[in-house]
């Protein structure tokens, strides 16, 4: 028995131990210089973040290693067609923290993806470490001949073990000037300080920058970024009720609806004033039963159109144009007229059904039927909502999506490039991230805007799974504080997941703060919105400061939901409003610094009603190879006249200035009404609601270095 016991345990010593794997998936394993905490990342990279071509976006990350030796870090774009785009050198924002950014700039749409490389400097390490110890009198010699050696390292481009990552050597004149510093670092007839000036001097600083040593180089995965085109961004709408305009009453008194030819004669001057997206309510047949009468009643009278959100009849369904509206030969023209004022032609799509629609007979199953047999109409209590029927997307998925694509698809085809969606958030989510997507596919250029009042959750996911624009809680940010707090936010927090259009009303929205300003607080709230928010919208009428709620409700009484809208345009200019919107959009185009939406900077003022910001797009990402920065000053107060002071920290502002006998001076004009100023760090302003509410100052170029 001892024998056995003897040779289980010889035979046991003698076996070789199965080698074990690696108990990390690679994708999990940390690198040697890690980065975390990468931005703009959406769940992790399963989605992509928003990006648009020709605007700089920040890419950001926690970055640290082992031990004193230095790293650098650079964010790496690349093209749809996988290659490099840009490299841009990380600095720390932080310090402490170890937050790195760069800004990196797409030229065009597409699926485009960025990822950080990280990797030890050594020359970094060298030139902080020589410093110090030659400055000390410790190991002097040792450092020195460190540096030469690697200046000659240097030279050839050899860097340590890294993963795949090889570094080009110098260019010639690179390479000479390299081995020329490691001579004069090992010249030990020259003083200590000379052989150490070769090493840090300008030239040797040069050429690591353009080429640096990699050592230890690593990345990270690749996140996908969706590079959209610039009106996705960029852009100014214009909403109209189709059937208002040449709308009229008939000899007999009888109500005649406006046409789409009618609305086309108004194209002119909605361009004249700047716009380049003409946005159209549904243009669909209305249902008949439960037609909501003038100002949501219950019952519609004989000449009541009904809400055109009713939509369909015998006369058809989305796919069908209101007969009374025209044709699709009259939409056509419509459309051709639009481009030719460089307009694009936004389309309504409203989901629902009226209980006429051919699809609530042809397809039942796409309705919630209650236990009484009836199909369920919509509601959002205290609201009721008689003449629409939601769609089931639980019954019949597959149908109901097919439909939903023929339709976007029959508008498209004849001409549609953006359409603004009814209230998504009341739909799957996974439905309209499958449609956008294959519809994208397709049509690359068609532009949706989720018009989504709901939840933040909801609106961040919605713009984060497709959506390109996406309505915002503007209307309702009323004070200074709050204000300037959503405007930082939408900037720099959900930039990556939803991209901001501002309206200060809408057809379904008129807030308390409206009704009681006048023309100037319509004016304040569309230079807050204009120059906000590179994209913003106008409701129609806005120029005749419309201003009177329904009794109860955050709407305009007599809404055109519900009625016939025609309005005297003859008259319009007594209001001044539409001669302001066409002075801010004349600045929005000019200024590249009000196409963006990252660059943004708040200062102080000396008064609660004051308010002010600026924003910035530096030489190397503008598309005129120039700075330009804007800085918009209002006066929230409506009623009276605000007189204070604007702080402006000019290193944060970003613009170059002059720097005279007085401090630094800024040369700016202001694009609402040409005067010319000189602004400094501290500035007196004076603006009353009757004359001015605000200036929108442009720096002049005069001001620049």
């Amino acid at each position: 028995m001892a024998t056995k016991r003897t040779s289980r345990a010889t035979s046991a010593t003698r076996t070789t131990p199965t080698r074990s794997k690696h108990p990390i998936p690679p994708r999990a394993r940390i690198n040697r210089i890690p980065a975390t905490e990468v931005f703009p990342v959406v769940e992790g990279g399963l989605w992509p973040a928003k990006a648009t071509e020709g605007e700089s976006f920040p890419v950001r990350a926690t970055v640290f290693r082992e031990g004193h030796d230095a790293l650098n870090v650079e964010a790496v774009l690349i093209d749809p067609d996988g290659v490099e785009h840009m490299r841009e050198t990380m600095y720390d924002i932080a310090p402490g923290l170890d937050r790195y950014e760069a800004w990196l700039m797409p030229d065009r749409p597409g699926d485009w993806t960025f990822r950080i490389d990280t990797w030890s400097d050594p020359y970094a390490t060298w030139t902080h470490d020589a410093a110090v110890k030659i400055a000390a009198g410790t190991d002097v010699e040792l450092m020195l001949e460190e540096g030469a050696r690697l200046m000659e390292r240097a030279a050839t481009g050899r860097v340590l073990p890294s993963r795949a990552k090889k570094t080009p050597p110098p260019q010639a004149k690179g390479q000479d000037i390299l081995r020329e510093a490691a001579e004069i670092l090992r010249d030990d007839t020259a003083s200590v300080q000379h052989r150490l000036s070769a090493g840090l001097s300008t030239k040797v600083r040069s050429v690591f920058r353009e080429t640096p040593l990699r050592d230890l180089w690593s990345y990270t995965r690749s996140y996908p970024l969706k590079v959209d085109r610039k009106k996705a961004l960029f852009s100014s709408w214009y909403e109209i009720f189709p059937r208002s305009y040449g709308a009229h009453r008939d000899d007999e008194g009888n109500w005649v609806s406006g046409t789409l030819r009618d609305a086309a004669e108004h194209l002119p001057r909605i361009a004249d004033m700047g716009f380049d997206v003409i946005y159209l309510t549904p243009i669909h047949p209305i249902g008949t039963t439960f037609r909501k009468g003038r100002n949501n009643t219950l019952e519609a009278g004989p000449q009541d159109p009904g809400s055109p959100y009713g939509i369909g009849s015998k006369e058809g369904g989305h796919d069908t144009i209101h007969p009374d509206l025209g044709t699709f030969a009259d939409f056509d023209f419509f459309i051709s007229q639009a481009r030719e004022l460089d307009m694009e032609v936004a389309l309504d799509i409203a989901l629902q059904c009226s209980p006429d629609h051919p699809w609530v007979k042809e397809h039942p199953e796409w309705f919630t039927t209650r236990a009484d047999g009836t199909i369920a109409y919509a509601e959002n209590p205290p609201k009721k909502y008689q003449d629409i029927y939601p769609l089931n997307f639980d019954n019949d998925p597959e149908g109901i999506y097919r439909a939903i694509k023929d339709v976007l698809i029959t508008w498209i085809e004849h001409g549609v490039t953006l359409f603004r969606v009814d209230n998504p958030h009341t739909k799957p989510l996974a439905f309209w991230q499958r449609i956008i997507a294959e519809i994208n596919a397709s049509y690359p250029d068609v532009i949706f805007l989720a018009e989504a009042f709901t939840r933040p959750a909801m609106m961040r996911t919605l713009g984060a799974i497709g959506f390109q624009q996406s309505y915002t809680y503007f209307a309702w940010r009323t004070e200074k504080d709050e204000i300037l707090e959503y405007f930082e936010e939408v900037a720099k927090e959900t930039a990556h997941l939803m991209r901001p259009s501002f309206w200060p009303t809408t057809h379904d929205i008129l807030t308390a703060q409206m009704t009681t300003g006048g023309p100037a607080i319509f004016a304040i709230r569309a230079v807050l919105a204009a120059t906000g928010s590179p994209t913003w919208g106008i409701y129609s009428g806005y120029e005749f400061v419309e201003n009177v709620q329904r009794p109860g409700f955050e709407e305009q009484i007599d809404n055109e939901k519900y009625e016939f809208r025609p309005r005297r345009w003859d008259q319009v200019d007594q209001y001044g409003i539409a001669h302001l919107l066409t002075l801010l959009n004349s600045a929005r185009k000019r200024h590249p610094a009000l196409q963006q939406l990252h660059c943004i900077t708040v200062h102080p003022t000396t008064d609660d009603r004051l308010l002010c910001f600026s924003k910035h797009v530096p030489a190397q990402f503008s598309p005129t190879g120039e700075e330009d920065t804007v800085i918009v000053v209002v006066n929230l107060d409506p009623h009276n006249e605000v007189i204070g002071s604007v702080d402006i920290d000019l290193a944060k502002l970003g613009a170059s200035v002059n720097y005279g006998t007085g401090g630094p001076v800024l040369e700016v004009v202001d694009e609402l009404d040409g005067q010319e100023y000189s602004w400094g760090e501290h500035n007196f302003v004076r603006l009353n609601p009757i004359e001015r509410t605000a200036h929108v100052l442009a720096v002049k170029p005069s001001s620049r270095r």
